[in-house]
């Protein structure tokens, strides 16, 4: 699986826009840490969760 993010980088998780704006803190394989303005830092596995990145 290529992901189109790298660490810094602004996303979003569409299933839980009260989360905000997330920042992508690191990714380990399929596992990324995204620390986002309302709901803190989460890992987010990519295979069963879409983010997209902030625009």
């Amino acid at each position: 699986m290529i992901l189109d993010y790298e660490p810094g980088d602004k996303v979003v998780n569409p299933a839980k826009k009260e989360w905000g704006i997330g920042q992508v803190q690191s990714i380990i394989g399929n596992k990324v840490t995204i620390n986002f303005e309302n709901a803190g830092k989460q890992v987010i596995n990519v295979e069963e969760v879409k983010i997209e990145k902030f625009k």
